[in-house]
């Protein structure tokens, strides 16, 4: 699944005539660089939300050979993330790879979905997300989301605090985080938090280095690293 129906506010004025996942970086689309990741692991196809400026977007990924693209159309209601999990869901195999259409990273010794399906334990998880640590991030200035714990566990930052992992936007999800949620839009968070009181959400260090590409400020310094490799 990968998620593009956000309005992307903060990437104005680039997205006044277009959606955030057109936004070229480094030569393509955004969600093309998300996309020809899938496509390079061997995944074959994939579903996209779609909303604001919906049509371009739509056309955009349906001219893709792989992955196949599958569009979940939410242009009558924006359902934000995890109301776009539980429309899309009947697309969708159990695991599923979840990912943001803005990210761009570059691997470490592994690559990113193999970071997080070596770490997979349908028993235990509910979703596993991958976490970068600042040191690994770049572009990003915040005060970061989660701890974790050894056994990979995690919980929310506290109040005033910094928080060393930053949640990359990429995460593996079984469908029994999605059991019993809320009808309409709502966010995803609301489905962490019941697992973090059950346990059952987990986190792995992601290997490589990964771009916070949410301003168009971000775009310069992004391309130049791609640059370097």
């Amino acid at each position: 699944m990968v998620m593009a129906a956000g309005y992307g506010k903060r990437m104005r004025p680039l997205t006044a005539s277009q959606p955030k996942p057109l936004v070229r970086v480094a030569g393509k689309a955004l969600i093309d660089h998300a996309l020809d990741r899938l496509a390079e692991n061997g995944i074959e196809n994939a579903v996209v939300n779609v909303h604001y400026l919906a049509d371009a977007l739509e056309a955009h990924v349906l001219e893709r050979d792989k992955p196949r693209v599958t569009v979940s159309d939410e242009r009558d209601e924006l359902l934000e993330t995890g109301g776009g999990l539980v429309k899309a869901q009947g697309s969708l195999p159990d695991p599923f790879f979840c990912l943001n259409a803005d990210n761009i990273w570059l691997d470490g010794p592994r690559d990113a979905f193999a970071d997080l399906s070596s770490r997979w334990n349908a028993d235990e998880m509910d979703a596993l997300l991958l976490l970068v640590g600042h040191a690994k991030a770049a572009n990003f200035n915040g005060q970061g989301d989660f701890y974790m714990d050894g056994s990979g566990k995690l919980s929310r930052r506290l109040p005033g605090r910094i928080a060393p992992f930053i949640y990359t936007g990429i995460q593996l999800i079984s469908k029994r985080l999605l059991r019993d949620a809320p009808e309409g839009k709502f966010s995803t968070n609301i489905l962490w938090n019941r697992a973090i009181e059950e346990g059952r959400l987990y986190g792995v260090a992601f290997t490589g280095i990964w771009f916070e590409v949410g301003t168009p400020q971000a775009i310069a310094p992004t391309e130049d690293a791609l640059k370097r490799g």
